[in-house]
């Protein structure tokens, strides 16, 4: 596995594994927001995201919402919803957010797990943390027009990489 890839790569969050993400000694699960806990065109988690984040918690799992969303009215009123603490403006792929939202669960990287929708912000971010990542595809194609230009270059990077249905 390249650095410059996930550990995992699946289509949704729902998707995730989450008894093996325990066998595996994972504690921690650090999550973006945009796209991947909440779809870009709606202001709330799907039903099955709730669903899968409440089996997390009744595992053990502590969870941390880690976004480069710098809109804190958003973020803060998800994180709510969704039963979690937050960082935002997190300037993913730079590592210092992620390494601080481990420190706020009292984690180390080898027992934490960053999940996220994108390539260069959510996954290089994880890998320069050191922690294992999990890329999902987006739940939209709704995205920041910045975020289009990098989901053409995501793509090419993303060939031949199997996704897990």
């Amino acid at each position: 596995m390249s650095f410059f890839s996930p550990t995992r790569y699946v289509s949704c969050v729902e998707r995730i594994d989450l008894d093996e993400l325990w066998v595996r000694g994972k504690r921690a699960i650090l999550l973006d927001r945009d796209n991947t806990l909440v779809p870009r065109d709606r202001s709330c988690a799907p039903d099955a995201v709730l669903a899968w984040l409440d089996r997390a918690r009744t595992l053990g799992f502590e969870l941390i919402m880690v976004s480069n969303n710098w809109h804190k009215d958003q973020v803060e009123r998800s994180a709510r919803e969704l039963g979690m603490d937050f960082i935002l403006f997190a300037c993913k792929p730079l590592p210092f957010a992620i390494r601080a939202g481990m420190r706020r669960l009292g984690a180390r990287a080898h027992e934490s797990v960053m999940i996220g929708d994108q390539l260069y912000t959510d996954v290089w971010g994880g890998n320069l943390a050191g922690v294992d990542t999990v890329l999902v595809k987006p739940q939209t194609t709704v995205d920041l027009w910045y975020t289009q230009i990098f989901r053409i270059f995501e793509r090419r990077a993303l060939r031949g990489l199997p996704c897990e249905e």
